[in-house]
């Protein structure tokens, strides 16, 4: 059972929770969200196994087994009716009450159609899509035997998302730069004077922003598209797991839109 990164996870979040009080209440969601998706991902992986198997670049996608995950929707839709901030909570309630065919009409929907599925549903519905099928698409993404992409793709090469966050690693005197998928949470180098949204590459329309608070958290943004993605730099914090560290720096999404910047892609706090 692959637990240990959400172990991680759920120890990273309480621990900036306590360091970031203003940020303490997504963080407290998120930490018990984790600890969902822990025993969700275990649920998953003893049903259908730990070896790996061959998938197409971006195909991931392709597979959706609704015997699989439907019998986990109803007690995700309890949990998150128990935990969430209040809006979402109450949608999730709501959404109990909906029939299985329905659920999963509405679980394919965004499976297939991606961050598309945003605009063409109720939000809190693809929110609750998302957060539900993460574990399963992470599963999946584990368990791809692929070859490395071809070049350096903007979107997940496994699953075809869009990132959530960007990461700084060490790599001999300096840092190499990654994208962190929103979905299945794959990994993959990328070029670091480039836009991920709009392939921008001209160095004075690619501004980086910091705060103070956060030293090891960056705004990459481009003015070119006018979009940013947060970037969590672990050459100067190696403790950090990105997609937790860029829940805590919510200042820095506050300023980006009052600068008339969009994120790349929202995360789990709508921010």
């Amino acid at each position: 059972m692959n637990n240990a990164k959400w172990d991680a996870r759920i120890e990273r979040a309480r621990k900036l929770a306590a360091t970031y009080p203003f940020a303490s209440e997504g963080l407290h969601f998120y930490e018990r969200l984790a600890r969902f998706h822990k025993s969700a991902y275990s649920q998953i992986e003893a049903a259908c196994g730990a070896a790996k198997r061959a998938r197409p670049p971006a195909a991931l996608r392709r597979e959706f087994d609704a015997f699989l995950l439907l019998p986990q929707f109803g007690p995700f839709l309890s949990v998150i009716a128990e935990i969430a901030p209040a809006p979402l909570a109450q949608f999730a309630s709501e959404f109990r009450t909906r029939s299985g065919s329905y659920w999963q009409q509405a679980l394919l929907r965004f499976w297939e159609n991606g961050a598309s599925a945003q605009t063409n549903s109720e939000p809190f519905e693809a929110m609750l899509s998302w957060l539900f099928l993460g574990p399963y698409a992470e599963y999946l993404a584990d368990h791809t035997d692929s070859s490395p992409p071809i070049g350096t793709p903007s979107t997940c090469p496994v699953c075809g998302s869009k990132p959530q966050a960007g990461a700084l690693r060490p790599e001999g005197d300096g840092a190499k730069r990654s994208l962190i998928c929103a979905l299945c949470a794959t990994e993959w180098d990328y070029r670091r004077i480039v836009c991920p949204a709009c392939g921008e590459e001209d160095v004075s329309k690619l501004a980086i922003y910091t705060a103070k608070e956060f030293a090891h958290v960056r705004i990459e943004a481009c003015d070119s598209c006018r979009c940013y993605l947060k970037t969590v730099d672990l050459t100067k914090d190696g403790h950090a797991i990105p997609v937790v560290d860029e829940l805590a720096a919510i200042p820095l999404d506050l300023w980006a839109a009052e600068r008339s910047y969009q994120k790349l892609r929202t995360n789990l706090l709508g921010l």
